[in-house]
């Protein structure tokens, strides 16, 4: 998949305002409209016009395209990053061009079929408009709960036209036993209501930091644990990290590479925990010297018969 550069669709500078790039729509769009246009491939320019406005008129929409496309060029390959979206404030405020099942695959990857359809529809009752936002959180926060501040950037529109973002930070209670994808509101932390209406909510949605050490799955969490070839061999019992703290485990003798040693109920606490998963990975010393050498040549000797490859017939 190729990374689109939507201002370039556009024609317009990547600091045009929202009055600027709402007169280049317009023009486009009446330039390639597959009912009046001669152009050559007017019908797929215009689909493409039309996919680069949805993103470029929503401020919320394209302040977040612009920190993901800082780095990208067009028709580059690209592939979001999982957290490309992490810390921004979005209202939720829809598509009015059709779903996204419209636009092409650059448009789905980053916003999925259904982005903003959480929008509430009761306007009419003067209620603000429910705010969602996608934060960061470290994984031990989920093992003993915290308080953490969480920093978002809310995009606006500036008088002059210019999309400005504005931070604010709140003050975030992380429950125990909180998973990714699961979602903590914030009553009254969305958009103010018309009137003497009820602010709407915030709804935070949680992800993990990226672990040097871990990895989740669900509500299980896993480490690749290094082990050397005589521990594996002969077995040891070793001290090992855990989210929870430290916790001693029992490598059993003739242990292979990529056996999962399990330690029950260690993973992400709840009514029904996971459970903590050690890969074996077989770490070799390093034949750095002509001692280390020696000991390698003695190995060989000792287990000449052994051929690691038998499996795969050579």
């Amino acid at each position: 998949m190729e990374f689109k550069d939507y201002y370039k669709i556009m024609g317009v500078a990547r600091d045009a305002t929202q009055d600027e790039i709402k007169r280049a729509y317009r023009l486009l769009a009446r330039k390639y409209h597959p009912d009046v246009s001669k152009e050559p491939g007017a019908e797929a320019r215009f689909k493409e016009v039309g996919e680069a406005n949805e993103v470029l008129k929503d401020p919320e929409k394209r302040a977040a395209y612009d920190k993901l496309g800082a780095n990208w060029k067009a028709g580059q390959d690209f592939r979001p990053p999982p957290d490309w979206n992490s810390g921004f404030e979005f209202s939720g405020g829809g598509f009015t061009g059709g779903d996204a099942a419209q636009f092409s695959d650059f448009f789905e990857s980053l916003y999925g079929r259904d982005f903003g359809a959480a929008r509430g529809s009761a306007s009419f009752q003067a209620k603000g408009e429910d705010h969602h936002a996608r934060v960061l959180v470290d994984l031990e926060d989920a093992y003993i709960g915290a308080i953490r501040t969480v920093s978002l950037h809310v995009p606006e529109v500036d008088a002059q036209g210019r999309v400005a973002m504005r931070e604010r930070k709140l003050n975030v209670s992380i429950p125990r036993g909180i998973r990714a994808g699961q979602h903590i509101r914030l009553v009254g932390q969305g958009a103010p209501g018309l009137g003497q209406g009820k602010s709407g909510d915030l709804y935070l949605e949680i992800e993990f930091r990226p672990h040097p050490f871990y990895r989740v799955e669900q509500h299980d969490v896993y480490l690749d644990l290094p082990v050397s070839p005589w521990e594996a061999a002969l077995g040891a019992a070793m001290n090992v990290p855990t989210p929870g703290g430290i916790v001693e485990i029992k490598i059993p003798a003739g242990a292979a590479a990529g056996s999962k040693l399990r330690l029950k109920g260690r993973g992400i606490p709840s009514s029904t925990p996971g459970d903590f998963y050690a890969v074996l990975k077989i770490a070799l010393p390093p034949a750095g010297d002509e001692a280390a050498n020696v000991v390698y040549r003695n190995m060989a000797a000792q287990f000449q018969s052994f051929n690691p490859r038998s499996k795969l017939g050579v």
